[in-house]
């Protein structure tokens, strides 16, 4: 059994996970050795967020399973990479399908993709029904990268609370340029929280 079939909807509560973040971003080397600490077991999809599951290429070949799962939306980070052959014409018309063709290299600047396809996650998550697959080769650096960012674009979690809510349920190992570029992102958003609550501060000063 999957983590995902043994998960209850209580565990996948958006709550479980969280953490009080420190303002400081946590180093390369010390994410990756939170992401070495993982307990969870590795499986072909799990369940990381209600509704949002993170998988393999066999998982995502697999049109009958996914049937079964219910799964209504495809997000392929490797699109067209080291034989994915899922597109639309692949899924037909009872899946929808997005495709990023990202290289699973430190030097790929995969953070052009992070506000796109967090905002495809979100739209998708919105929709009632919907079940959404984000995937890549093995499920551990693209696609892992690309819903750490959604966590922390649309559910306000830093960088470090993201990782740990992510290995509960699946090992992930984002490559280090992705993780670098994860850290960036987690400063552009602690420096925009930073002034949204300065601004806040003025506002009601002036009340």
């Amino acid at each position: 059994m999957s983590a995902a079939e043994s998960l209850s909807g209580d565990t996948l509560n958006p709550s479980i996970g969280n953490t009080i973040c420190d303002s400081k971003t946590p180093s390369v080397t010390e994410l990756e050795r939170m992401l070495e600490n993982s307990r969870a077991q590795l499986n072909h999809v799990d369940e990381v967020w209600p509704n949002l599951y993170i998988g393999d290429l066999l998982i995502a070949h697999d049109k009958k399973q996914l049937k079964k799962m219910g799964i209504t939306h495809v997000l392929n980070a490797a699109h067209s990479k080291w034989g994915s052959v899922g597109d639309q014409i692949f899924y037909g018309k009872k899946i929808n399908y997005y495709g990023i063709a990202a290289d699973d290299s430190p030097e790929f600047d995969l953070s052009k993709y992070f506000y796109t396809a967090a905002e495809q996650i979100h739209q998708t998550l919105n929709t009632p029904g919907a079940r959404l697959l984000v995937h890549c080769i093995l499920g551990m650096s693209r696609s892992a990268s690309l819903v750490l960012a959604y966590i922390m674009i649309y559910h306000n979690r830093c960088l470090l609370d993201a990782v740990n809510r992510l290995i509960l349920y699946r090992p992930i190992s984002p490559n280090r340029g992705f993780l670098q570029q994860l850290r960036q992102l987690d400063i552009k958003l602690n420096e925009e929280k930073k002034l949204q609550s300065t601004k806040g501060a003025i506002y009601s000063s002036d009340c």
